[in-house]
């Protein structure tokens, strides 16, 4: 059994070498306190982390460890499995490239095989470039296709936390055009069923899910379209029947302001950008996304490479991985039914 004062592994991907992803992970271990609540180790290259630290003078060391089992977790020093899989000499900052989005892949490829192999206990991911990725030879839309592809997960979702509001994606990274048609009973099921189960190992052992309408007022007894209808409240209602504690479809403009002020634990969106509006309003520079139903706990920052934060060295705000961080640990906590103290 562990220990009351354990602390999970927690591998931190690096994200795309030629945007904010090091610079960010840097700074973020910069503050003590997470290494009262997690024992983080980075993926990445140790030649980029080190010109990251040079450029904006960050007072910290980089330390190549040959495997997780070689890390020290010791605040001042930052343990780096090194891919050594970037040409500094040809890495430029704030534009999109192969070799960067190959890398970042692999990254992400090698915090998932060590999670599955038991050696950490989750992974938290700095941002990275579809595009690169794609120039690199890795065709997904996002770090969640990439997850569930590698985990073998069928069904998954997104999650994003923002301060008091937690949004739970039906549909993601598809036209706007394809939605209707990607909003079946079962998927929507599927996403509360996803909810609930995150929400308790979050510690909310009843938690109440309120379920967006996806057209306007939810179609008004279907003068609007007819999904409500026949897809999402058939979904609610089998949602019910199990046990479940949920409630739609409740129209979107109302269904968020509703969650802010408590009526719901967590909210279901419909699609990409009827969930991420909110979350990025209130949560814009400390929004977290968590993907859920995968074998392995992943966390990640809710915003992309910054290009040209890189490229200009205007220095980034670290604030969303560090809530990453902090939330993949309450999660590895409650996995590992371990009684929380110090996150």
């Amino acid at each position: 059994m562990l220990a009351r004062s354990f602390r999970p592994i927690l591998a931190i991907t690096m994200g795309d070498a030629a945007g904010i992803g090091p610079e960010i992970t840097i700074r973020s271990l910069l503050l003590k306190e997470i290494y009262h609540y997690c024992r983080p180790i980075v993926i990445g290259d140790v030649k980029v982390l080190s010109q990251e630290r040079d450029a904006y003078r960050l007072k910290t060391r980089v330390r190549a460890a040959n495997s997780v089992s070689d890390a020290r977790f010791e605040y001042g020093t930052i343990d780096l499995l090194d891919l050594n899989n970037i040409q500094i000499e040809h890495l430029k900052m704030g534009e999109v490239q192969a070799m960067a989005g190959k890398a970042a892949y692999e990254y992400i490829e090698k915090g998932v095989q060590l999670a599955l192999d038991g050696e950490i206990h989750g992974i938290v991911t700095a941002p990275i470039n579809k595009e690169a990725l794609n120039k690199g030879g890795h065709y997904y839309q996002g770090h969640t296709e990439i997850l569930a592809k590698l985990t073998e997960t069928k069904r998954y979702a997104m999650m994003l936390i923002a301060e008091e509001l937690k949004v739970v994606h039906v549909t993601t990274h598809i036209p706007l055009g394809k939605v209707a048609e990607q909003i079946t009973k079962k998927r929507v099921m599927e996403t509360i069923e996803l909810a609930d189960q995150a929400m308790k190992t979050l510690g909310n052992n009843h938690p109440k899910i309120g379920v967006a309408g996806l057209n306007p007022h939810s179609s008004d007894g279907g003068l609007f379209g007819d999904e409500e209808r026949t897809k999402i409240e058939p979904a609610v209602t089998q949602a019910i029947e199990r046990g479940i504690n949920a409630e739609g479809p409740v129209p979107a403009d109302t269904l968020f302001l509703k969650t802010v002020r408590g009526v719901y634990d967590v909210a279901i969106a419909m699609y990409h950008d009827q969930g991420h509006i909110p979350v990025k309003l209130l949560g814009f520079e400390a929004g977290v996304n968590m993907t859920l139903g995968l074998p392995i706990i992943r966390t990640s920052v809710d915003h992309g490479t910054a290009f040209r934060h890189a490229r200009e060295r205007i220095g980034a705000n670290p604030d969303s991985l560090i809530e990453a961080i902090r939330i993949a640990a309450k999660t590895a906590r409650a996995k590992y039914s371990i009684a929380e103290d110090s996150v």
